[in-house]
């Protein structure tokens, strides 16, 4: 080879490198990128008529590892979300993260910590996600609790006029709907509600509820131009791919979530959480 095509490939290669650079910058530029706070009212049938509106705050697949979110970051936008004053927050699981290109990795007391943050009129509710079984589920749930977050295994509770659902993670087959609706059906009558970590859930549901929260698809998480999103992570493909949407008379929401998996990029898909009033029909 020549010395001028030596140097020709040269160039090229260098600058293939800072432009492969500039992009997984960018796609971190992202990750970081402040959650975009989504909103919609749903009317829900049977609501109390002496029962003032609520609004549901879902935060999603906080991911915490670096380089994106690390514990101090998760905090700080925990604080700043208290300001739209949510009446109820719904944490729908994956709050630690294992990416194999983290510049860190956190403890599951330091994963959860951040959340005492987090301030809400009838307190705040979370399920455990696939990443936290794969971690430490049972630390992760005492660190929840000490953090003042009630975590729901199939269980349920009532908060106000609501009666809510948490319904375990569907990925590890940790979910039983008939034991999460019998705890409904033991806190009496209510509209009804159900958080959980995957969407994947929404088929097997032995009767509606007024609505459904979940996360777990990061909305794609990288969506390429012509090509859409890499991956949905759901056995549905993209049937419960993102935001809100009715699928056979059922209501669900789901968010992109706070953080990042696999790896601590997005492209197209911006970090979001939903703020849902919930009130009587109008």
């Amino acid at each position: 080879m020549s010395a001028p095509a030596k140097r020709r490939r040269g160039l090229w290669l260098i600058g293939l490198l800072l432009a492969g650079l500039a992009l997984a910058g960018k796609g971190l530029w992202n990750a970081r990128a402040e959650p975009v706070v989504r909103t919609a009212s749903l009317a829900v049938a049977g609501w109390p008529a002496d029962a003032p509106p609520m609004r549901v705050l879902l935060i999603s697949d906080s991911h915490v590892a670096g380089p994106d979110m690390p514990p101090a970051r998760l905090r700080a936008i925990l604080e700043r979300l208290n300001a739209l004053q949510p009446d109820l927050i719904l944490l729908a699981g994956d709050f630690h993260s294992e990416k194999l290109v983290a510049t860190r990795h956190y403890s599951a007391a330091d994963v959860t910590a951040p959340f005492a943050a987090a301030k809400a009129k009838y307190g705040v509710i979370a399920v455990l996600g696939n990443h936290d079984y794969w971690f430490q589920p049972e630390p992760i749930a005492r660190g929840m609790q000490a953090a003042g977050v009630t975590v729901l295994r199939n269980q349920a509770v009532r908060r106000g006029p609501l009666v809510i659902g948490g319904v375990d993670d569907e990925v590890t087959r940790h979910d039983n709907l008939a034991r999460t609706y019998a705890a409904m059906d033991a806190l009496g009558p209510g509209p009804r509600i159900l958080t959980t970590h995957s969407p994947d859930i929404v088929p097997d549901l032995p009767a509606p509820v007024a609505a459904v929260f979940a996360g777990h698809t990061h909305c794609g998480q990288i969506a390429l131009p012509l090509v859409g999103a890499l991956t949905y992570a759901s056995d549905y493909g993209d049937r419960f791919a993102c935001g809100a949407m009715t699928d056979r008379g059922q209501k669900l929401f789901v968010g992109a979530g706070l953080g990042t998996s696999i790896l601590p990029l997005r492209y197209g898909v911006p970090p979001d959480v939903w703020l849902v009033t919930l009130g009587p029909p109008a």
